[in-house]
């Protein structure tokens, strides 16, 4: 096989994996891309910080939604202004996906 053979099937993979490779894991410590996912939240339709699939089962995190203090990893508190991030909620293709519960938000 010639180099430029190789090259271009070496970009065929690179293409393939690349959604994967970029779509990200929620960490052991409740962060995403380095943001924590509990507190303040601001819903909004363009310009988000994530993209979030709200799923009934086989979610990354398991959400509850608060009213105030949301200081444990899954509790969100919705706003309008001073969001500590903010969120889309997409149909498909989301940077992560959530269920809402009433007790026991966190990691799955």
């Amino acid at each position: 096989m010639r180099y430029g053979s190789r090259l271009y099937m070496l970009g065929i993979v690179y293409l393939l994996l690349a959604p994967t490779a970029f779509a990200g894991e929620i960490s052991p410590d409740c962060t995403f891309r380095g943001v924590p996912l509990y507190g303040k939240v601001k819903v909004v339709d363009v310009f988000a910080d994530f993209n979030v699939e709200i799923v009934d089962a086989l979610c990354d995190l398991d959400v509850k939604f608060v009213d105030a203090l949301p200081n444990q990893c899954g509790e969100w508190e919705f706003v309008d202004t001073f969001e500590d991030f903010s969120v889309k909620f997409v149909d498909v293709f989301g940077d992560f996906s959530i269920c809402n519960v009433d007790a026991l938000p966190g990691l799955r």
